[in-house]
C-alpha cells in the first residue's frame, strides 16, 4: 500500500515537472526579446524511469551546423559522425589568440590516414621546431627507477640507480627486477649476466702445480717401495720393521692420489667419497709410525734376556696396532657418512659475480673428529719417539719419526686457521697443500735417510758396522 502511495506520488511530481518545462518553451517561443529569431521545439519520450532512454533517443536525432557550418550528427551507434580537426591555439605579441588549423582526425578511415598532423604548420612557444616536454623532469634511462620528490606534480620525480642485485630494462620504470641468485646485475643495472662457476678446475695453474706435485711425490714413494722390497733383506730394511715399512708406504703413494679427488667439479658422491679415503689413508699412515715408534721402544726392552716383552716381537702386534688404531677412524667415516654426509653446495653469496661449487662437511663435528683422531695418533707417535729419541744407534728411526711427526703436526695446526680464513677453491688448495705436505713430511724423515745408507753408503748396510755401533 504504501509502495503504490509512493509510486503515485512520483507520477504526480513528474506530471508537474512537465508542465513547467511545456510552459517556459511557450513563454520563450512568445516573448521575441529572450531568444530572437528562434523558436524552440520539443519531442517527448517515455523514459521507463530512465533518463538515460530518453537522452539517447533523442541524441540520435541531433544535427546541428559547427563553426564552420560543416553539419553535425550523430550515427546509430550514438557517435559523432564527424571529422574531428586539430587547431594551434597561437598568442601573438600583443595577446590576441588565434586558431590555426594543423590536422584532422577521421574514425572512419584506415587506421594509417585516420591521424593527420602538419607539423611545420604548428607554433610552439620557444623558437625551436621540436616538440616540448610535458614533464618537468627528464625520463628515467634503464638501470634506474622513479621516486617522489618535493614536486606535487606528478610528472615531476627523481632517479635514483637499482640496488645491488636489481636491474631495469625499460625507461621510466616504477620498480627494479631482483636477478636471480643464479645470476648478477651489471654495471649499468640494466641487464642480469649469469654468474660465472668457480672451482678448483683440472686446468686451472694451481691444480696444474698439484697435481704434478702430487704425481711426483706418489713416483717417489713407489721407487722407495721398489727400493725396499729389492733390499728387504739387508740388516737396515730389517732392523726398521720391513712390513711396517711397506704399509706406511703404499698408505702414503694412496694419500699422494687421493688428491685426485679434491680436484675437479664437486659432487655429491665425490664429496663423501674424497673425505672418507683421506681419512681412513691418513689413519692406516699415522698408525703405521706409531707401530713402528712402538715397536722400537719393545725392542730396545726386549734386548735384556728373560724380559717379557720379547713375546711382543713380531708381526701381530705391529699389524693389531695398525688395524685397532686405524678401525676407529673407519667407524667415524662409516657413521658420518651414514647420519650427515658431505654434500655439495652452491654458494651464491661470497662473491659477486661467482657461484662457488664447493663440497660442503654436512656434519662439522664429524669432520674435525676425523681430523681430531688423526691428531691424536700423531700427538701420540710424536710422544712415544720422543722419549726414545736417545735409544742406541741400531733403533735410532724414533729420531726420525720425532722429526716426521713434528712436520706433520705442525702443518695440520697451521693448516685449520687457514682452512677457516679462506673461501671458495682455495679453502680446497689449502687441504691439498697440507696433504701434500704432512705427507711429503713423513715420507721424507723416515725413508730418505734410509735410501741414502742404501744407495750411496752401502758399507753402512751390514750386520757388522750395525753391531759394531752398539757395542761402541
Amino acid at each position: 500500500m504504501n509502495k503504490a502511495k509512493q509510486k503515485g506520488s512520483s507520477l504526480v511530481a513528474s506530471y508537474r515537472y512537465v508542465l513547467d518545462f511545456l510552459f517556459a518553451i511557450e513563454e520563450i517561443n512568445n516573448d521575441p526579446n529572450i531568444l530572437p529569431n528562434v523558436t524552440l521545439g520539443y519531442h517527448l519520450y517515455d523514459s521507463c524511469s530512465n533518463e538515460n532512454k530518453a537522452l539517447d533517443k533523442y541524441l540520435r536525432h541531433v544535427e546541428y551546423d559547427d563553426k564552420l557550418e560543416k553539419r553535425q550528427y550523430y550515427d546509430e551507434n550514438g557517435e559523432m559522425k564527424t571529422v574531428y580537426y586539430i587547431y594551434n591555439l597561437v598568442t601573438s605579441h600583443n595577446e590576441l589568440n588565434s586558431y590555426r588549423h594543423v590536422g584532422s582526425y577521421t574514425p572512419w578511415a584506415p587506421p594509417d590516414k585516420q591521424l593527420f598532423i602538419n607539423l611545420p604548420a604548428i607554433t610552439w612557444k620557444s623558437d625551436s621546431r621540436q616538440v616540448p616536454r610535458s614533464q618537468c623532469s627528464e625520463n628515467c634511462p634503464p638501470g634506474k627507477r622513479k621516486t617522489k620528490n618535493d614536486m606535487p606534480q606528478i610528472c615531476c620525480y627523481d632517479c635514483v640507480q637499482c640496488s645491488e642485485g636489481e636491474i631495469s630494462n625499460v625507461t621510466d620504470s616504477q620498480n627494479c627486477i631482483k636477478c636471480l641468485a643464479v645470476e648478477y646485475a651489471n654495471d649499468q643495472r640494466d641487464r642480469c649476466i649469469l654468474k660465472q662457476e668457480e672451482y678448483l678446475a683440472y686446468s686451472d695453474t694451481l691444480s696444474i702445480i698439484l697435481l704434478c706435485t702430487s704425481a711426483l711425490l706418489t713416483v717417489t714413494s713407489v721407487l722407495i717401495l721398489f727400493i725396499f722390497t729389492f733390499y728387504r733383506e739387508t740388516p737396515i730394511i730389517k732392523a726398521n720393521n720391513k712390513n711396517l715399512s711397506f704399509i706406511l708406504l703404499v698408505s702414503l703413494s694412496l694419500c699422494f692420489l687421493c688428491v685426485f679427488l679434491f680436484i675437479g667439479r664437486p659432487a655429491d658422491s665425490t664429496c663423501m667419497f674424497r673425505q672418507v679415503v683421506f681419512g681412513i689413508t691418513f689413519s692406516i699412515s699415522v698408525s703405521s709410525v706409531l707401530a713402528k715408534t712402538v715397536m722400537v721402544c719393545i725392542a730396545f726392552k726386549a734386548s735384556r734376556p728373560g724380559s717379557f716383552w720379547t713375546k711382543l716381537i713380531g708381526v701381530k702386534c705391529s699389524n693389531c696396532i695398525v688395524l685397532l688404531t686405524s678401525f676407529v677412524e673407519v667407524i667415524i667415516s662409516i657413521a658420518w657418512l651414514a647420519f650427515s654426509p658431505p654434500y655439495q653446495d652452491v654458494d651464491t653469496q661470497t662473491y659477486h659475480k661467482k657461484i662457488v661449487i664447493e663440497c660442503t662437511e654436512g656434519s662439522t663435528v664429524a669432520f674435525y673428529t676425523v681430523l681430531g683422531y688423526l691428531g691424536f695418533l700423531a700427538f701420540l707417535s710424536f710422544s712415544v719417539a720422543f722419549i726414545a729419541r736417545k735409544l742406541p744407534d741400531q733403533f735410532n728411526e724414533a729420531r726420525y719419526i720425532t722429526f716426521s711427526m713434528l712436520v706433520f703436526c705442525s702443518v695440520w695446526i697451521t693448516m685449520i686457521p687457514t682452512y677457516l680464513s679462506t673461501k671458495g677453491k682455495n679453502t680446497v688448495a689449502v687441504e691439498i697443500f697440507s696433504i701434500l705436505a704432512s705427507s711429503a713430511g713423513l715420507l721424507g724423515c723416515i725413508f730418505f735417510p734410509k735410501c741414502y745408507i742404501i744407495l750411496l753408503k752401502p758399507q753402512m748396510n751390514k750386520k757388522i758396522h750395525i753391531s759394531e755401533k752398539v757395542i761402541t
